[in-house]
């Protein structure tokens, strides 16, 4: 079976229903794909531990409901998923793996639905088996070995002698774990099988390194232990040379199925008389009796067998570094691709935002002929032009047109207050101000009317015409007062209108048929009415007067 599953895709939607996106990736990176699960589904999943808000034990959850499926292909994978946390994730998802008092239940796993099922169940239930181990070390010793500092600082070599001998059993039994996982380099076939042979590969190489570390502890101190201690310690280093062997041939393995010969340490054996000389001590301990043997010999045996696990540590530290540069350097070079793809992007949407923002002159010419730039360095195409030409002569002085709005503001502004004649004292020589404390009392007398200086508009003058009473007329006209000698002080007299019941109750609103009649008639007039009003100094009347009526 290859591609995903018509169930995958359903249980994937499922999950993207209830908005659980740790759940569905974790579906989609346990599909029925013969393949290992996919890195982007995998560094979603590390991500995940890392984040505060994540429900580490939701998560966990998902990857068990996972191993109940009946394919071996979506068991075998969960399995690799959640060990791919349990190395690369945060520490949170191992310390609650810690705390349950189960994990995998699978040591009755088997797929009964292809002749590959078989076999590979084989693996699963071995495999379940090293996970179960390794959460239990956990618990135990409260970090993961995998993880510890190694060297003459590190955990295990810096450990007092009783905790040392409590410790090292632990690292034995999930040692026992991961090599009887007992693969052949002829059993892997597929990818599934290929990934979880590579993660536990890497788990032996840093968890023997922390044995290895471990027996250098215990044979340092081994001289001067009690005989208690010393029976112990004899027994665990016993039990640190075969599986020292069955680490040999796991890594030939390795090197079998292609891993770079760099990436493998070299294991050295320690010397064959370093096992004599402790029978030996523990013999002397118990009273027996034994071979003569100085302390001098015993002392450089010691030296010789520490000297050579010493140089099996620092090839694993190598290992260690070496896999550490490879990491940093793919993680630079993704950086690096990701900085280079932002760049582009960024470079893109600015050269389209310029492109946006430019303006498009009309003709070069202008452009040319205005040098004035912008803040974005564009060149304007000149500065309030008019689209609309004037040829009313009467606008005009002399005749010809000219423009109302020069390229040049301060021109323009100019040339509107000259046609304004804001600023012209020759208009306001008619007018007489007097201070206020030599005001004189005229009654009115003496006042001449005079028409308002006007530059750009002389209204024609009518004949006054009188109209006949039934003529129904609108709002009457007003003309000039007669001269003072005739004109006598009078009350203003009101708005009159010749019939008030076509009088419109709003003035703005339109004319009723008799007052378009009247208005149809003077339609070659260009102005309704002119109104003068005469303004008597300190308490003069204004006189409305309609100029048809006489």
């Amino acid at each position: 079976m290859s591609g995903q599953s018509l169930t995958d895709r359903i249980t994937a939607a499922q999950h993207s229903v209830t908005g659980s996106a740790a759940s569905r990736t974790v579906c989609k990176a346990t599909t029925h794909e013969i393949m290992g699960p996919k890195k982007k589904h995998l560094d979603y999943l590390i991500h995940c531990t890392n984040e505060m808000n994540v429900n580490i034990p939701q998560l966990a959850d998902s990857l068990f409901e996972r191993t109940t499926n009946n394919s071996w292909v979506v068991v075998f994978k969960s399995l690799i998923t959640t060990h791919h946390l349990m190395v690369y994730g945060n520490e949170r998802f191992v310390q609650y793996l810690a705390s349950r008092n189960t994990l995998f239940n699978l040591s009755n796993f088997l797929d009964k639905s292809a002749l590959q099922g078989y076999d590979m169940s084989t693996f699963i239930r071995r495999y379940s088996r090293y996970l179960n181990e390794k959460a239990v070390s956990y618990r135990q010793v409260a970090f993961d070995f995998t993880k510890v500092k190694r060297g003459v600082e590190g955990v295990m070599r810096t450990m007092n002698i009783e905790k040392l001998l409590k410790t090292i059993p632990i690292i034995q039994n999930q040692m026992d774990a991961l090599l009887d996982f007992n693969v052949n380099s002829s059993d892997l076939t597929n990818g599934i099988i290929n990934a979880a042979f590579m993660l536990l590969f890497k788990d032996s190489i840093r968890l023997f390194a922390a044995y290895n570390e471990g027996i250098i502890n215990l044979l340092e101190k081994y001289f001067d232990m009690k005989k208690v201690q010393c029976k112990e310690g004899l027994d665990i280093y016993k039990k640190f040379l075969p599986r020292m062997t069955r680490v040999s041939e796991f890594l030939k393995i390795a090197e079998q199925v292609g891993i770079d010969r760099g990436d493998i340490p070299d294991l050295s054996q320690a010397p064959s008389s370093l096992l004599d000389a402790l029978e030996q001590h523990l013999a002397s301990l118990e009273g027996k009796k034994v071979k003569d043997s100085t302390a001098a010999s015993r002392a450089s045996t010691l030296s010789s067998a520490v000297s050579s696990l010493a140089n099996t540590g620092m090839s694993f530290t190598r290992v260690d570094e070496r896999e550490k540069q490879a990491a940093l350097e793919e993680e630079q070079s993704r950086l690096k691709a990701l900085k280079e793809q932002r760049v582009k992007e960024l470079s893109q949407r600015l050269s389209f935002t310029t492109t946006d923002m430019s303006p498009v002159c009309s003709s070069s010419a202008s452009c040319s002929s205005a040098p004035a730039v912008d803040l974005f360095s564009t060149p304007s195409c000149g500065i309030l032009k008019p689209t609309v030409a004037y040829s009313d002569p009467q606008l005009v002085s002399g005749g010809h047109p000219e423009k109302l709005v020069s390229d040049d503001l301060d021109s323009s502004l100019a040339n509107l207050v000259g046609n304004l004649e804001i600023g012209n004292t020759s208009t306001k020589n008619d007018i007489h101000w007097t201070q206020p404390g030599e005001k004189k009392m005229t009654g009115g007398l003496n006042w001449q009317p005079k028409a308002a200086p006007s530059t750009t508009w002389n209204p024609m003058l009518f004949q006054p015409s009188s109209f006949p009473v039934t003529t129904p007329t609108g709002l009457v006209g007003y003309s000039l007062p007669p001269p003072l000698s005739t004109m006598t002080l009078m009350t203003p007299p009101s708005l009159m209108y010749s019939r008030p019941v076509l009088r419109p109750s709003n003035p703005f609103s339109s004319a009723s048929g008799a007052q378009l009649q009247f208005m149809k008639k003077r339609t070659n007039l260009s102005t309704v009415a002119l109104i003068s009003i005469a303004a008597l100094p300190f308490g003069g009347t204004v006189i409305l007067k309609n100029p048809w009526l006489g």
